[in-house]
């Protein structure tokens, strides 16, 4: 239960987004669900890191991709730390502590976490390696899925390990996707800042906001059919902040207030009890 606690910890620092529906989870589910995320978010604080260069990133998440696969039964207390050492000083303590994130899924989930944190880990390597060119709308499908869509699948995953809760697949991915592309309009002025476009070439604010829109038709779609129980409990947070987002920034604002997000997160509350 400790680890737990850490864990909860550290995802209330990093995203209170998810800390709200993750918490709310039923035990078993929980560590699950915050392993998996936190997972995630140690890889994705490489990949977004303003101090490494692209080829350290791609090193760092090749290390971690290819350590995660050679595990067996688990995986040494050092297991990360070779790579990561020389760069201990600046990487966040929710990337430090992967090999603990891992660890807290339970036994017979662990290895689905394991196995899509490693291939997410591969993916933004690869995507390091060219500077995150996006060419085309193929290119936007591609990093989409890659880190979002990805884990859209993961968590229809983890719903039917956890109680046979069956979904969409195809509306999964267009979750995850959804989500991100709401996240990618949201950081484009912080993104070109640091030398990062993931809008295909000659795309228009407006052209990712309908794709936005067309996948969180999707997102709305797998919701919609989730019945009472956790998994619909966990995915109306996130999916009415995304459509808060948009709405948001289609109107001039940059981003939701607080009190905006606290409004929405109590709306969508209220609708699942």
């Amino acid at each position: 239960m400790n680890l737990l606690r850490d864990a909860l910890e550290i995802l209330k620092e990093t995203s209170r987004t998810f800390y709200i529906p993750i918490v709310e989870l039923p035990l078993g589910l929980q560590e699950a669900v915050a392993s998996a995320y936190l997972c995630m978010r140690a890889i994705d604080q490489i990949e977004d890191h303003a101090e490494l260069d692209n080829a350290t990133k791609a090193m760092l998440l090749r290390s971690i991709s290819q350590t995660i696969q050679s595990g067996v039964n688990g995986f040494p207390v050092d297991a990360f730390v070779m790579s990561m050492h020389p760069y201990l000083d600046i990487l966040p303590e929710v990337t430090v502590r992967i090999r603990e994130w891992l660890i807290l899924a339970p036994e017979t989930i662990a290895p689905r976490i394991w196995d899509a944190t490693a291939a997410m880990s591969d993916r933004m390597a690869n995507w390091a390696d060219n500077n995150w060119k996006i060419h085309n709308e193929a290119d936007l499908d591609r990093y989409t899925f890659g880190v979002a869509g990805a884990v859209g699948l993961l968590l229809s995953d983890l719903w039917s390990w956890y109680d046979g809760t069956e979904t969409n697949r195809t509306a999964a991915i267009g979750f995850g996707r959804g989500l991100q592309a709401v996240n990618i309009l949201r950081n484009h002025a912080e993104d070109l800042q640091r030398g990062v476009d993931f809008f295909p070439e000659g795309w228009t604010i407006s052209q990712v906001h309908a794709y936005a829109e067309r996948n969180l038709l999707l997102a709305d779609a797998y919701t919609a059919a989730l019945p009472s129980g956790p998994a619909l409990d966990f995915c109306k947070i996130p999916l009415v902040l995304a459509h808060g987002t948009l709405n948001a920034m289609a109107n001039g604002k940059e981003k939701l207030s607080r009190t905006d997000v606290v409004t929405l997160i109590e709306q969508a509350t209220s609708t699942s009890r």
